[in-house]
């Protein structure tokens, strides 16, 4: 007899062997306890209940249940953004981005240099002043690294990251540089025996030469260099976050290709990224008019142009977010005929609310996909009009007219819905498995309950038979005595004729003895 092997309710977990089908006389000589087997399995049929309530539950939010009017309200807001990016939010502008950066980092630079004893309130004054008390070791390999324009790119330390406090903290204790040649190889470089003073000698001074006087340099330097702003120039600028995390990685082994001079191809992409003539502006001859740099200041004025491209997005998630409430909410107090506030505690507050479940992800799909074909269209035909058949100026304007925010947000919410439809599909295998499982259980008890009924019913039967045989006994010993009876009442009929003639009146006598008793 096969037994249950495993039952958790921690979990809802149900693991088990359908007990096979053996006769009842095999039952009831090897002493099963059936109604403790029945008991058993009822347990597994409660865990196996709650598994399938869990994922009815689990199912029921993957589901899509939104219907024509969810798809209406989606569609207009996704239309509604659309409309506001194209009149309010506009193309995408290097330009405006640059200035803006350039804005936040030089006040920035000034407020950090008057926290730390800078008196004055010139962006020229407050780099020189960080440079001044903040020098740094790597600053004295400038020419190992490709000179002004390039050794902020190129040299580690000098990236505003972790990554560049790491190899900063690394030069303290190793006293090496590093970085990447102009090929774009990984290069170490020794510090010279005159440059040591910027060495720490202990690990309080590596700390503050690696990490406060890395931390203020890395400051002064996102202006540019002193001598630049003081001829009005911009100046070299720090890679911002990406970049850096670019020109890091290029130096990996896995970057192979080079370009016919032997340079790696992605290092020196960066560095014209960086530089400013992979984006320069060009004239009708492809000659470099305006270079268009991409350091960190671009990066924090990319940042700020993004912001506001979300805002159409933020706009269609809040409408879109805010219809679902409102609508679910007036079902629920529709559906319980709420007509108080006082009532409101009978509310399905989860029921109501937008977020995390598969009709608001494809509401959110819906919607943002609308936007997204209306911003392309729009980009598409602003772009056209704008380029005079030149693909090349359409291309480049196409790009500057694409909200990338709502493009990354169609991506999200679409991978999103369908993720909840694997994630559906699967649950729903598992709760077909479980209800085979529950079956199987369900024929295991109506089995036992069957062979428990026969075995009861061989028990009556064996009960009947022994008394249908004490009544054969009781039958033959019945007539036995009938028998011994007629026999004594013949021997009776004999004597009866002799006893009254030997003694004249006796019968009567008997007679009237056995008739009154």
């Amino acid at each position: 007899m096969s037994e249950i092997l495993k039952l958790e309710n921690e979990g809802l977990a149900v693991e088990f062997e359908v007990i096979p089908a053996v006769s009842e006389t095999d039952i009831k000589q090897s002493g099963y306890d059936i109604d403790a087997a029945i008991k058993d399995i009822d347990n597994c049929l409660n865990i196996t209940n709650k598994k399938i309530e869990a994922l009815n539950s689990e199912i029921d939010r993957l589901t899509n249940h939104a219907d024509g009017m969810d798809y209406i309200v989606a569609v207009v807001s996704g239309i509604l953004a659309g409309a506001i990016d194209s009149i309010w939010v506009g193309d995408f502008s290097l330009d405006r981005a640059n200035e803006y950066g350039d804005n936040k980092v030089n006040n920035f630079v000034i407020k950090i240099a008057q926290k730390a004893g800078y008196t004055g309130d010139d962006l020229n004054g407050a780099v020189k002043y960080l440079e001044k008390n903040y020098a740094i070791v790597a600053d004295k390999a400038t020419n190992d690294f490709g000179g002004g324009l390039q050794h902020h790119l190129r040299d580690f330390s000098h990236h505003p990251t972790l990554i560049g406090l790491f190899f900063s903290m690394l030069t303290q204790f190793t006293h090496k540089l590093y970085g990447t040649d102009v090929a774009g190889h990984f290069k170490v470089v020794e510090v010279s025996q005159a440059d040591l003073i910027l060495i720490g000698k202990n690990l309080p001074e590596k700390i503050t030469f690696g990490l406060i006087n890395w931390f203020f340099h890395m400051i002064s330097d996102m202006a540019g260099s002193s001598s630049s702003i003081s001829k009005g120039n911009t100046g070299t600028g720090l890679p911002g976050p990406l970049v850096s995390f670019l020109k890091e990685i290029s130096a990996l082994p896995i970057f192979r290709k080079l370009d016919d001079n032997g340079y790696k191809k992605f290092s020196v992409w960066i560095s014209k990224l960086f530089n400013g003539t992979l984006l320069a502006k060009k004239d009708e001859n492809g000659k470099i008019i305006e270079a268009v740099k991409f350091d960190l200041r671009t990066e924090i004025g990319v940042a700020n142009e993004l912001k506001r491209q979300a805002v159409p997005v933020i706009i269609n998630e809040c409408i879109v977010r805010g219809f679902y409430f409102i609508r679910r909410l007036c079902n629920e107090i529709k559906s319980k005929d709420i007509r108080s506030f006082d009532e409101m505690s009978r509310v399905d507050w989860k029921a109501t609310l937008p977020f995390k479940n598969r009709t608001i992800v494809r509401m959110l799909t819906i919607s943002t996909g609308t936007f997204m074909a209306f911003d392309l269209i729009d980009a598409a035909i602003r772009s056209a009009a704008k380029s005079g058949g030149n693909a090349a100026v359409f291309a480049k304007e196409f790009i500057l007219k694409v909200n990338f925010v709502g493009v990354g947000r169609f991506a999200i919410a679409a991978g999103t819905d369908i993720g909840m439809g694997i994630k559906r599909n699967k649950l729903r295998n598992e709760r077909m498995q479980l209800y085979t499982t529950s079956i199987r259980l369900l024929n295991a008890k109506v089995y036992y309950c069957e062979a428990n009924m026969w075995i009861a019913a061989e028990d009556a039967g064996k009960s009947i038979e022994e008394a249908y045989q004490v009544m054969i006994v009781s039958v033959e010993r019945y007539q036995e005595s009938i028998q011994q009876i007629s026999e004594d009442m013949k021997k009776l009929d004999k004597l009866i004729p002799e006893a009254e003639k030997n003694n004249p009146g006796l019968t009567d006598d008997i007679y009237d003895i056995l008739k009154w008793g």
